[in-house]
């Protein structure tokens, strides 16, 4: 609907971004690949359980914004999504529930922006795991929101 001015500087910012997904996906690759079963919220600390709710809080806005056709929007839920992940701890050990939710996360993550940057998303899809798991990213299904997740005490 708006015209704008090309920019060197929207590139850059997209490329530390695409750059920031992929070394956090390289990072958290034995961890996703450690985590078995389901994010259940009963072996999750606190932390982890609002790490949760805020990652499905933002992709029901993404879902939003999807609709919408506000793709910029969009691609700022990954920023938001992947800044939630980025403070998760590393190793699982370190907070309850943290491995699968970084699991979750990625997989969520991955599908909201698989149809702004398809080559990467698809690509971390599959090394990650996720396509021997859940098939290829084109045929995995719309992550959808777990309204236990926006739950609070």
């Amino acid at each position: 609907e708006a015209t704008l001015e090309w920019s060197d500087a929207g590139v850059e910012g997209s490329f530390r971004f695409l750059k920031r997904l992929w070394a956090y996906a390289q990072g958290a690759k034995d961890t996703v690949a450690a985590a078995d079963g389901a994010f259940d919220p009963r072996d999750a600390d606190g932390t982890i359980r609002s790490a949760r709710r805020e990652l499905h809080l933002t992709l029901k806005q993404a879902n939003f914004d999807y609709e919408r056709i506000q793709y910029n929007t969009v691609v700022s839920a990954g920023y938001k999504m992947l800044n939630t992940l980025e403070a998760l701890p590393r190793d699982a050990r370190d907070a309850r529930g943290a491995a699968a939710l970084a699991r979750e996360g990625l997989s969520i993550l991955l599908r909201v922006l698989y149809p702004v940057v398809p080559h990467t998303a698809w690509s971390l899809w599959a090394e990650l795991g996720f396509a021997a798991r859940h098939g290829d990213l084109l045929d995995a299904a719309w992550p959808d929101v777990d309204p236990g997740a926006l739950e609070q005490d």
